[in-house]
């Protein structure tokens, strides 16, 4: 109880500090999405973002120095997930470990016979379970200036450590607003991953990536992607999943101007 108290103390605090004018300026050139937000909503991000950089511990990773731009994006686009919520500050995150490009990570695979192959995997990002966040320094510039071809690495990760705060790895089902949600939620969420994964396999053209067919978790979070990157073509071509996601994240990105 007394360490709540001290740290809503402590986020009071920093929530009543101005925001470094060279912090709101990367914010409007790295973050796109700012633009589109009414002025509460920028004033609730920027608060939200405050918060984001003082408790997360940031490391620069490859080479990479940390600075408060990269500090600054990240937290930004994160804060634009919980835009809709009061008090979410992705409390199971402790560590945001950022590369400058693409990683490799070892891998050990067993095939016939009992003999391990041993590999390496490029990789972009990374959420762990009660553990760190994992990106890439240019995807993350990518996303944010929206030239990554609606992808977006912060809020594909970000929404995996939404998607864990049930208390167990990511499944596609974060904590719903309502138990009366969950029963609309896991038809809607199970019949667009099945149709994401025929038309992935038949070749056609789709809107969400189809890297989203892997399972129901990165499915969760290409359709996060989706709902912030496109939201106008999703309200249109997929009108139910980007129905539960406006419900889930209180927001309507299709209603931004």
């Amino acid at each position: 109880m007394f360490f709540n108290w001290l740290r809503r103390r402590r986020r009071r605090k920093i929530g009543q500090q101005p925001l470094p004018d060279e912090w709101l300026q990367i914010v409007r050139s790295n973050v796109a999405h700012f633009h589109c937000l009414t002025a509460d909503e920028q004033v609730k991000l920027c608060h939200d973002l405050r918060i984001l950089v003082a408790e997360k511990n940031w490391e620069g990773c490859g080479g990479l120095v940390m600075n408060d731009e990269i500090k600054v994006t990240v937290a930004a686009m994160a804060s634009l997930l919980v835009l809709g919520c009061d008090g979410e500050y992705f409390e199971t995150v402790r560590s945001i470990l950022v590369y400058p490009d693409a990683y490799v990570v070892p891998q050990k695979t067993v095939i016939h016979g009992g003999v391990v192959m041993e590999s390496e995997e490029p990789r972009s990002g990374e959420a762990w379970y009660r553990g760190p966040i994992v990106l890439t320094w240019s995807e993350v510039l990518a996303g944010g200036a929206g030239d990554a071809f609606g992808s977006n690495l912060v809020l594909h990760e970000f929404s995996h450590q939404l998607d864990m705060q049930n208390g167990h790895e990511a499944d596609g089902i974060p904590p719903l607003h309502s138990r009366d949600q969950y029963p609309q939620w896991e038809r809607v969420m199970a019949a667009e991953h099945e149709s994401l994964i025929q038309d992935c396999e038949a070749g056609r053209q789709t809107l969400l990536d189809c890297y989203g067919t892997m399972n129901r978790a990165e499915f969760f979070a290409v359709a996060t992607e989706c709902f912030f990157e496109e939201p106008q073509d999703m309200s249109y071509r997929h009108p139910e999943l980007y129905d539960i996601l406006r419900e889930y994240y209180r927001q309507d990105p299709a209603g931004w101007d």
